[in-house]
Order: structure tokens, then sequence, then C-alpha cells
């Protein structure tokens, strides 16, 4: 069993912990009220978008999302939110430094012995969710179940869906799929643009992301019936048969969003292992990405 594929499978336990932990971090993650952007590179610039749309949403405030690289220094904020899996990662790094003494930061980790320790003002470890895998998986998850427990919105429904991902078949058929879609509306497209961006890293799958009706809009006309459209949460009225009649395959989103986010990624090591890939190996990929000065 690869790496990736034995964190996978941990999520329900991980989700579970890091709800039960939330109240314990209220003092340093984001209050109501309060103007927040959510910065992360890659995996986490998508599970900042996710929960920058869930915060807005549910009410507490106006929340933006940026990859750490693109933040938007002319503009305020009550508190900057940093997601880095590896607590190294340059451009996240370069940002808390720049931001120190002029706004609050919070990191959000998994590794409590790296330089983020010292570049934010507060930090929340989740090192009982760190991999060893290079491509993400729980903790990403398990940062995302952090903020969406600290918003009150976090259920007991959504590790027993976590559980029901990881035990029943994948779709019949979809691992020769030669092209994959994933489609979201509002917090959902976050997760649908790292359901793609799983697909590429670990299986080298052509794969891309649309809010979902945006998908209309051109993209459509690429989907064959070597396509799978896979939708994250509940679709547009109509767009199932409209991707039918492409020829495509349609994969309805059954379940909470976050658990067909691991679905996603049952998908991408199955997808791996029919292409004779190691998906804890990925190319040109490291665990972190650390520029030279």
């Amino acid at each position: 069993m690869s790496y990736v594929e034995d964190e996978l499978t941990s999520q329900p336990e991980c989700w579970t912990r890091a709800a039960a932990q939330a109240p314990e971090h209220r003092g340093s993650l984001p209050r109501p009220g309060e103007r927040v952007a959510l910065v992360g590179c890659g995996t986490s610039y998508f599970m900042a978008q996710a929960a920058a749309a869930l915060r807005e949403q549910s009410g507490q405030g106006e929340t933006d999302a940026f990859a750490a690289s693109e933040f938007p220094h002319g503009r305020p904020y009550d508190r900057v939110l940093a997601l880095t899996r590896s607590g190294t990662t340059t451009e996240v790094l370069e940002l808390l430094d720049e931001l120190r003494g002029r706004t609050r930061t919070v990191a959000l980790t998994a590794d409590p012995a790296t330089p983020v320790m010292r570049a934010a003002d507060d930090v929340v470890v989740l090192d009982f969710a760190d991999e060893r895998s290079v491509v993400q998986t729980r903790f990403a998850t398990t940062a995302l179940t952090l903020l969406r427990a600290h918003l009150g919105l976090h259920t007991d429904a959504v590790v027993a869906d976590a559980r029901t991902a990881l035990h029943t078949r994948l779709p019949q058929g979809l691992v020769r799929s030669t092209q994959f879609t994933f489609l979201g509306r509002g917090w959902t497209v976050g997760l649908a643009n790292e359901a793609g961006l799983k697909m590429r890293e670990a299986a080298l799958a052509w794969a891309e992301a649309y809010p979902a009706m945006e998908y209309r809009h051109g993209p459509i006309s690429v989907t064959t019936d070597g396509t799978a459209t896979w939708m994250l949460g509940a679709a547009p009225d109509g767009l199932a048969e409209q991707v039918r009649d492409t020829g495509g395959t349609w994969v309805a989103g059954t379940l909470d969003p976050l658990a067909e986010l691991v679905r996603v990624q049952r998908l991408a090591v199955a997808v791996a292992a029919a292409r004779g890939l190691d998906p804890d190996r990925p190319r040109h990929l490291t665990r972190s990405v650390i520029l030279a000065p």
C-alpha cells in the first residue's frame, strides 16, 4: 500500500479529532465580523478557497482566498490565515514576514519543527494529520474540517459519509476514462480544483475543474465518450442530461462534498495503479516548494 493510499484511509479519524479540537483554537482562528484573507499554495490554496467561501456564505464576514504569491498588499485585513502542511513553503513564509507587525497572522500546519512556528503570530498544529506522501490528502481535508467546525458547519454525518466514501466501489469503468472534469458550486469550487489537482499529481491524468455553471460556457465542448464529469455537491438543473448527451459519463456527488473528495483521492490512486505509476512519487514534485534565495 502506498503512503498516500494509507493516509487517505485515516481521514474519518483525523476529521473527528480536528473537530473536537476546534474550540481550543477559537482565540487564534478568525472571529465573526473580521475581514479575513486565507492563503496557501497548491492544495492548500484550494482548501483556502473552500474555507473562504464557507465563512462568507455563513455570514461570518468578508473573506478572500489567494495563492500566497498573489496576495494583494494594498488591501487591509484584520487577520490572514495561512495553510501550509510543511511549514517551509517559501511564498507563505515570505508573505508572513511581510505582514509581521501590520496584520495579525495565523498558520495552520502539520509540522511544529519548521520556520512557520516563528513566522506567524499564532499557530495551529495538526501534527496527527501530517503525511509522508508528497501528494496531500488527509492534512488538507483535516485542516478544512477544523475550519468548518470553527464555523459551526461540521457534523458527525460528514465523518459517516467519509467512511462510506472509503468503503463503496467507485463507478464502474471510471478508471479507464481519458479525461476527468470536476465541477463545484460555492465552497465546492475549491474542492473541484483540488480534485483536478489530485488526478494530475498522482495519476498524470488530463483533469480540469470549473464552477458548474461555467462548464456550459465552453469547456463542455471537449467532453466526449472518454470523459468523466464529476459533480461535487448539488448540480444545476439539466446539467447531468447535457453531459450525457455528449456521450460523457456523469458522476453525481451524493455524499457530503468533502467526502466526495475522498472518493476522488481513491480514484487518483486507482488510475495511477492502472497506468503503472507510483502515486507517492509524482513527477517533478517535492513535499514542499522551497525556492533558492
